[in-house]
């Protein structure tokens, strides 16, 4: 608990001492780390492939935008994106019977459909989408106060613009995220879910409903994704299709393989990574080797190409030396420096030749 408040503590502190490169970096992660704990829920807990997640974020920051903006409904911001959530989730119970019957690579290219047809759908339907140019985002209004930088706001000498206003809102959602999701994980649906993937039949025979539990693990993912989808499309400001393809679910793939399947530390881990990974090499590109500045052709790769052959070498050298990610690897250093403490120290003098084995059987005296 004490270390949950310090790190919450910092978070609170990091506005007032970041730049807005650095805070866009946090929104950003904090945005994907929430689908990531999404779908870490269903692949990595109750083992479901999932290449569709980019069409459930596409459906809650296009929602928020349409039933908050014109044209569309103009709802306070804050009905908007509470029914946009509940927008992505009905999305993925709409699908949930295709996810209950349907699994493995089949399930994968079920999904992967959704993107595709998401994205002509976000092409072609001008009046609600924008369109190719997409919607300007409404600012998030929370009573009566704006996470914009519409009205002046200065705390401790530090004028907070959105990315400092949005920030906080963004610690809330992870916080909110991150609690919801290990309680799941650690009540009944988390054990349920991980039978499920561990063996269906075993998991029938002690009572489990597999195409229920299935079906719900996918409607909370698609939650989850929604959510992200809102916070994203209030970070960016503006929402446009070309975002929202297949490289948004690969990425969101590689997020949870290399922070860990089935763990929600290693989703939101995965998530920085894989997020602040390209971001960080665009503003540094200049003085990095064999990597193109923005604009310029001075190398070979730009900086976000190059950023997806990292962490795809990331990929393959945590499957091949970490099969359960950043989180496993983290799990077994401490395991092993708390071992190392636990360990009683040699006693002066003795060695291990002079101590007699403890399986050795006690020689027979002679009968006198």
């Amino acid at each position: 608990m004490g270390r949950t408040s310090a790190a919450v503590l910092v978070l609170c502190a990091l506005p007032f001492y970041l730049d807005a490169f650095w805070l866009r970096i946090g929104l950003f992660s904090m945005a994907a780390a929430i689908g990531a704990v999404g779908l870490g829920l269903l692949s990595g807990t109750a083992g479901q492939l999932s290449l569709g997640h980019a069409f459930f974020l596409a459906v809650g920051a296009y929602g928020y935008v349409w039933l908050a903006g014109e044209p569309g409904p103009g709802l306070p911001t804050a009905v908007a994106a509470v029914l946009a959530v509940l927008l992505a989730g009905a999305a993925g119970g709409l699908f949930s019977p295709v996810a209950g019957r349907v699994r493995g690579v089949y399930l994968g290219v079920a999904t992967l459909a959704l993107v595709f047809l998401g994205h002509h759908v976000l092409l072609t339907a001008d009046s609600v989408t924008g369109g190719f140019n997409g919607r300007s985002v409404p600012p998030l209004e929370l009573g009566g106060f704006s996470f914009s930088a519409d009205s002046e706001l200065t705390l401790m000498g530090v004028p907070f613009g959105a990315e400092e206003r949005l920030w906080y809102l963004g610690v809330a959602l992870f916080a909110l995220t991150w609690f919801t999701a290990r309680g799941l994980l650690r009540g009944r649906p988390g054990r349920a879910l991980v039978a499920l993937r561990d063996s269906e039949t075993a998991a029938a025979v002690m009572g489990v409903n597999v195409s229920r539990y299935r079906s719900a693990a996918f409607v909370v993912s698609s939650m989850y994704a929604g959510l992200a989808g809102v916070m994203l499309a209030l970070s960016f400001r503006r929402v446009v299709p070309d975002y929202f393809g297949l490289v948004l679910s690969v990425d969101y793939l590689a997020m949870i393989v290399i922070g860990g399947l089935g763990s929600v530390a290693g989703a939101a881990a995965g998530a920085v990574f894989v997020t602040a990974l390209p971001l960080l090499m665009t503003r540094y590109a200049d003085q990095l080797p064999l990597v193109a500045a923005p604009g310029t052709t001075d190398g070979p790769v730009g900086p976000t190409e190059a950023a997806r052959y990292l962490y795809g070498a990331a990929i393959v050298l945590i499957l091949l030396f970490a099969p359960d990610g950043l989180h496993g690897l983290v799990r077994r250093l401490r395991a092993r420096l708390r071992g190392r403490r636990a360990a009683p120290p040699p006693v002066a003098g003795t060695t291990s030749a002079s101590l007699p084995p403890t399986s050795a059987a006690r020689a027979k005296e002679p009968t006198p």
